[in-house]
């Protein structure tokens, strides 16, 4: 897969992402599978892993300013 900025190769990749989900809440989630790309450094995010976190980020605590979550898939 090539990457829709600079055309460069889209490799896999773990790593920790900060989702805001309100005005004063945000959520890390750490572990979290991407293709990112090896040259500009965009992510991708293949649609199973968007719907878990969409999952994820819907029963986030919303009273609180930060939430660190580890993603399991």
């Amino acid at each position: 897969m090539r990457c829709s900025l600079c055309g460069s190769k889209l490799r896999p990749l773990i790593t920790d992402l900060p989702f805001k989900v309100s005005d004063t809440s945000i959520v890390i989630l750490k572990g979290l599978p991407v293709l990112q790309c090896d040259n500009c450094r965009e992510y991708l995010l293949d649609d199973l892993v968007m719907n878990r976190v969409e999952e994820i980020l819907q029963r986030a605590d919303a009273a609180a300013e930060l939430e660190i979550i580890r993603y399991a898939a």
